[in-house]
């Protein structure tokens, strides 16, 4: 079930997710450790797919199929700190026979501190590689912010 207040929101093609930097989420000097915010991308990835319709539960049941990072690259610009209210911008860029991919951004009022860009593969819950169904193609194509190839 998608709940607005927990999923963050679209504004255009772009979800937007808050997060607060809790004590576990920061090393000894109360900086923000440098996996955790691949974790903040995950949890803004899930909720954005969540507001397409795209609950990964859903997709597992109904298609068995599911959606696995295959590449990351992140650069970090500046650090978050403890209790800092973060902004995860997310955006689906690239949309391919069986993969996408998602530029995340994360912010701090209007600072800029970490980009990542996201390529996800979609595959059967065995590990094999597999196309975006026709659907689930249609419904993601409403948020691609990009030209497909």
């Amino acid at each position: 079930m998608t709940d607005p207040v927990l999923s963050g929101r679209m504004v255009g093609q772009t979800h937007l997710f808050p997060v607060r930097v809790y004590y576990a989420d920061t090393d000894a000097g109360s900086i923000v450790y440098h996996a955790t915010y691949l974790d903040f991308a995950e949890r803004a990835r899930t909720e954005m797919m969540r507001l397409f319709g795209l609950d990964h539960i859903q997709l597992l049941k109904d298609h068995g199929l599911l959606f696995a990072v295959r590449s990351c690259e992140i650069d970090y610009r500046r650090p978050a700190r403890l209790d800092d209210l973060l902004e995860i911008r997310s955006a689906v860029t690239h949309l391919g026979g069986a993969s996408l991919h998602v530029g995340q951004s994360i912010w701090r009022g209007e600072e800029e501190l970490v980009q990542l860009v996201i390529r996800l593969v979609c595959m059967h819950f065995d590990g094999r590689a597999m196309r975006i169904p026709v659907g689930i193609r249609r419904d993601l194509q409403d948020f691609l912010t990009e030209k497909a190839d």
